[in-house]
């Protein structure tokens, strides 16, 4: 687990174009996080490195919430954020009961390479109940929507 600062860390990012950004706040140091590189076929066409913190807060911003696309694959439990324009992957979300958990891509921060060295992993080889048990343990917790 990544070390914990005293004082939390605002890390911004979107996809490239601005259809869709994002303000990730988290206690844990980017240099200390590795980020996550999900072996699924999509995540590695994609160069998705995931990064999530239970006790961070992340704020999603649709400029044009026309643009925003959801793709599901896999398991389909969890929704894939997209934009329709640039075709960056921005964040993937998981809802459950009233809460929505996500992860950030970080390769869509702008801090994409103060990050710990990315470390592999296979959440495809989970059962179904397995993976979103990990997301509800890993994944932001307090994540809203907002538009322009």
């Amino acid at each position: 687990m990544a070390p914990i600062t005293e004082t939390p860390s605002m890390l911004e990012g979107g996809c490239h174009c601005g259809a869709i950004t994002l303000a990730f706040s988290t206690a844990r140091v980017p240099a200390d996080t590795a980020p996550r590189a999900c072996d699924c076929s999509f995540c590695r066409a994609h160069g998705a490195a995931w990064v999530s913190d239970a006790a961070a807060q992340l704020v999603l911003r649709a400029h044009r919430p026309d643009r925003v696309r959801r793709y599901r694959q896999g398991s389909l439990a969890a929704q894939f954020l997209l934009c329709g324009d640039c075709g960056v992957l921005v964040a993937v979300v998981f809802e459950d009961d009233d809460r929505t958990y996500a992860a950030v891509n970080a390769r869509c921060l702008e801090v994409r390479d103060g990050f710990a060295p990315v470390v592999p992993a296979s959440p495809q080889r989970l059962e179904p109940d397995e993976k979103t048990a990990r997301w509800r343990q890993l994944w932001i917790a307090d994540v809203r929507w907002t538009t322009d």
